[in-house]
């Protein structure tokens, strides 16, 4: 499966905590993330990852386009609810479009971990069915 891992600059050290403890998922699976989030967790785990660009240069927008095309299969995006972000309709957009084409959203910890236990449970397996890809 295709994950994408993105967070808030205050949520960094928490998406990249639950990368470590669940590197040994994660490996299993296609992962891209915006900039500098992706290039911290690589340092800490080690993990293959594809890079986009920062999410306010347009990293976010990347990972939105592959949504958009049925691309990307599953998103773990921790927000800082407690802080303005100067590319919140970015943000929006791509909350939007994980609704829009069924793709499983994180946005924090907890749900994070169900949703990756429930992976590796083969609990979203139905994104890997051909039909939904078109």
């Amino acid at each position: 499966m295709k994950i994408a891992l993105i967070a808030h600059d205050r949520k960094k050290d928490d998406l990249v905590q639950f990368a470590i403890a669940y590197s040994d998922i994660l490996a299993q699976h296609d992962l891209y993330a915006t900039g500098t989030t992706g290039t911290r967790i690589q340092e800490a785990t080690g993990l293959a990852i594809q890079l986009f660009r920062s999410g306010p240069l347009g990293g976010d927008q990347q990972i939105g386009a592959m949504i958009a095309n049925n691309d990307m299969d599953m998103v773990f995006f921790f927000r800082d609810p407690l802080t303005a972000q100067p590319h919140e309709p970015d943000v929006t957009a791509l909350v939007r479009l994980c609704d829009v084409y069924h793709i499983p959203l994180a946005t924090n910890m907890g749900t994070a971990e169900i949703l990756l236990k429930g992976l590796q449970e083969g609990l979203v397996d139905w994104r890997l069915i051909a039909e939904r890809r078109k």
